[in-house]
């Protein structure tokens, strides 16, 4: 099943280091691809150095593509990393 949704980059830092690691520390315990896309590029979201390509401030709005078998459980928990602005205080 293919999945899309809109998120949106909310802690202060944006898709820095530490905020990419966090995020491909998830992306890959799920079998699905998975993808983030902004400004018509598009970036592995299991590959920490494509994550931070994609240079996302606070405030840039990405498209999570997700396809696969558990692609359901990758949606709900990448968006769950974006809503808790990775672990960060702001």
């Amino acid at each position: 099943m293919k999945l899309e949704r809109e998120i949106e980059v909310i802690n202060r830092l944006g898709l820095h280091a530490r905020a990419c690691a966090s995020l491909v520390k998830a992306a890959v315990q799920f079998s699905s691809t998975i993808a983030l896309k902004h400004d018509g590029q598009s970036c592995d979201a299991k590959s920490i150095m494509g994550l931070m390509m994609l240079a996302a401030t606070q405030g840039t709005r990405l498209t999570l593509v997700v396809e696969g078998e558990d692609s359901q459980q990758a949606v709900n928990r990448i968006v769950e990393l974006f809503s808790d602005r990775f672990g960060e205080e702001e």
